[in-house]
Order: C-alpha cells, then sequence, then structure tokens
C-alpha cells in the first residue's frame, strides 16, 4: 500500500535525526510519491498544511521542519500576541466611515401574543 505524504514525511524526518527546511524535504517527498512536476505544484499546499495540522511535526524558524518529539517546547511554542484576529482590509473598509450607528427599536406591535393566530 501506498504512503501518504504526510508519512512519508514522518519517515523521512525519523531517517534523518536532523531537521530539514521545508522544500527539501517536499523534494523528497514529492520524489518518492512520484509526481510529474505539474503534480508536485498542485500539491505541495496540502503538504504544507498537512505538516501544520499533524501534532507529530514541530515548524522551526527559517521555514525549517522537525519530529515535535525531538524539539522542546520553548522552540515550537508559537507566541500568540503577535497574532492579529482582525483583516486589516477590513479595517480599512471602515476607515473614514464617519456614519453613526442606528439603534434598532423595538416594536410594541409586533410583540402579539402568538397564541391569537392559533385560535382562529
Amino acid at each position: 500500500m501506498k504512503k501518504s505524504m504526510i508519512e512519508l514525511a514522518f519517515d523521512i524526518l525519523t531517517k534523518e535525526k536532523k531537521a530539514m527546511k521545508f522544500l527539501d524535504l517536499w523534494t523528497i517527498v514529492s520524489k518518492e510519491m512520484g509526481f510529474t512536476p505539474s503534480q508536485s505544484d498542485d500539491n505541495i499546499a496540502q503538504f504544507y498544511s498537512d505538516l501544520s495540522i499533524d501534532g507529530r511535526f514541530a515548524s522551526l524558524p527559517g521555514n525549517t521542519w522537525d519530529l515535535r518529539k525531538r524539539q522542546s517546547s520553548a522552540h515550537t511554542i508559537v507566541d500568540t500576541d503577535s497574532i492579529s484576529v482582525e483583516d486589516e482590509s477590513e479595517n480599512a473598509r471602515y476607515e473614514g466611515d464617519d456614519s453613526e450607528e442606528v439603534p434598532i427599536e423595538d416594536d410594541e406591535d409586533d410583540d402579539r401574543d402568538l397564541d391569537e393566530d392559533e385560535d382562529e
């Protein structure tokens, strides 16, 4: 049975016994999978996503990857204070917008008892 890209990456990093640059790792995985250049281009993003999601791998500085079990937690913890949760393009849309928020008023006529409709 043919192994998945992520399983091959795990085997390669285990065999190499050291961290590897992403493109070096991808070149080996792509070759072992038998990808054509076009298939390699089509699959590289999926491979990167798989590495990022799979907890067995650790992303290190310089776009280098290793097995998490070989890394201290200091190398693998991401400082989330520097991550922005707002999309800058969304903020740009509102810059210079001087419109005021208009409160929604509660219309008492719409609060009729739903049982009135059932009695008819």
